[in-house]
């Protein structure tokens, strides 16, 4: 395979001979003796003792001022971006001009990783900079970057494109500094939950995600071969099946943050790789459950957004702090929809469905049927964060019985702007009971429901030896990121989100 360059490309390839003919390697060994980042000179600089004599600092060259013998340049690390002033004769104090006349006005490029040693300071003009003793080059940059001018207020030739942000995030990490701000929150979200869940007693663990049986979820897996075994195998859907498997063998509470994979449709809330939270904790049910993640949410939105528990969600303002409504599905359903589905069999809700000009597959069952009206007419609606609770058998088919209903069951789906956040069930520990609603799954799947689930009949066995009363809560960590950041789409929260392949001419 041949490339070709475009004019500037070519340029900077033979800046890059010209740099090895005068004995300059443009990229050396890594080892770098780093001692300060843009945002701890800003911090920590004195002006009135002087302190920072001595800083090496390294990152990007984003700009620069050429004044004859002396230049102001902008570099820009992982913390942002600060001013270096450079002088020929501090740069180069012998008769030797080389590195300032011809290798940085020269041969160095905006995109270049530069390391500099040298102290910092105030300019006249009253800009904290650091005054360069020493440059080395760490590594050319052969690409021209899309550097984003702003002038008055106004951005010009911003870099904003969302299918090349997404397929070049390296890119769009380096010109566009919000996008390293998410991550640092959902960095931020992730070590949160953790500590809260660690000072609940949980612990934290790993399950496989290559499984023979893909249980956990109605979704449809990815399938692939292992050689060795010469078998089948599957992409996780869901963590849930083993996470239960370890309370059955004895221990208390258990989390884990998983990487799932679902092949199914892509959207602005989905992505086929996902990364899902799943806590199960023995001795307590769904209502335990709900104070637990509303205390959890409350403290992660206070540490993501300052202290407050508000956030910007598009033209929505949600509280993620105090207490969550709690609405009952057929009670939900009633109040938006306009229609009382309680005690319906499986042909009078496709009558109803027709009525309400739901949306329906002759392969759904009756907790699909009810849940087609839900997120037709309900959902929307829910814009604060709401606790969707006490759902049919039928759409829970690894949920505990209702205690005062037998014909619920003791789950709750969190709803914020429209969207489920969080899955919580008291979890159906009766191995009879469980067995029995795999079958009717089964059943589905044999109709045509290609994502009801599979039986597994090694849960089944783990539950007969005894799984304690448990509550047990999925959530997922992309769309709670989206939801914390004020972000519209999952593709801005993921730093790699699929893509179709772009065909390489």
């Amino acid at each position: 395979m041949e490339q070709n360059f475009n004019e500037q490309e070519t340029l900077r390839r033979e800046a890059l001979g010209k740099l090895r003919e005068l004995g300059i390697e443009p990229y050396p060994a890594p080892l770098y003796p780093v001692n300060a980042t843009a945002q701890s000179i800003k911090d920590e600089f004195d002006p009135e003792k002087e302190n920072l004599q001595d800083v090496c600092i390294a990152g990007r060259l984003m700009s620069r001022r050429i004044m004859g013998a002396a230049s102001f340049s902008e570099l820009q690390d992982e913390t942002g971006r600060i001013q270096i002033y450079l002088n020929r004769d501090e740069i180069c104090p012998g008769e030797d001009k080389t590195m300032y006349n011809t290798v940085f006005k020269k041969l160095l490029d905006i995109g270049d990783i530069i390391g500099v040693k040298g102290f910092a300071f105030i300019t006249k003009t009253g800009q904290l900079s650091v005054h360069v003793k020493e440059l080395t080059l760490l590594s050319k940059s052969l690409r021209v970057l899309p550097i984003v001018k702003e002038q008055d207020g106004k951005v010009f030739d911003a870099f904003a494109d969302p299918e090349l942000r997404y397929r070049q995030r390296y890119v769009d990490l380096i010109v566009n500094p919000q996008v390293r701000e998410v991550s640092v929150k959902r960095s931020q979200i992730i070590s949160t939950m953790r500590e809260y869940f660690n000072e609940a007693g949980c612990l934290e663990v790993e399950t496989p995600i290559l499984q023979s049986i893909p249980g956990g979820a109605t979704a449809r897996p990815f399938i692939t071969h292992h050689n060795a075994l010469d078998i089948d195998l599957y992409m996780r859907i869901a963590n849930e099946l083993y996470l239960k498997r370890l309370i059955v063998g004895g221990f208390s509470g258990v989390y884990e943050f998983a990487k799932d994979f679902r092949n199914e449709g892509m959207d602005k809330t989905h992505n086929p790789e996902f990364t899902c939270m799943e806590i199960y904790v023995a001795y307590k049910d769904y209502n335990w459950m709900m104070d637990f993640v509303e205390k959890m949410l409350a403290k992660v939105a206070a540490k993501v957004n300052g202290g407050a528990t508000t956030v910007k969600i598009g033209e929505n303002t949600v509280d993620f702090g105090g207490v969550y409504r709690r609405l009952p599905i057929l009670d939900a359903i009633k109040e938006y929809a306009g229609v009382d589905v309680k005690g319906m069999d499986e042909e009078q809700l496709r009558e109803t469905c027709k009525k309400l000009n739901v949306e329906i597959e002759p392969s759904m069952g009756k907790g699909k049927l009810i849940d087609a009206i839900f997120g037709t007419y309900c959902e929307d609606k829910l814009i604060q964060p709401t606790f969707i609770t006490d759902y049919p058998v039928e759409m829970s088919p690894l949920t505990k019985r209702h205690r005062t209903d037998p014909t619920l069951t003791e789950r709750f789906e969190l709803f914020v702007c429209g969207k489920e956040l969080a899955n919580a069930y008291s979890e159906l520990n009766d191995p009879i009971d469980q067995f029995e609603r795999f079958q009717e799954q089964a059943r589905l799947k044999s109709n045509g429901d290609d994502e009801a689930m599979f039986i597994d009949m090694d849960f089944v066995r783990a539950l007969e030896y005894g799984m304690p009363p448990t509550s047990g809560l999925g959530m997922g960590i992309d769309r709670l990121t989206m939801f914390m950041t004020g972000q519209t789409t999952i593709q801005d929260v993921l730093f790699f989100p699929q893509m179709r392949p772009k065909k390489v001419e």
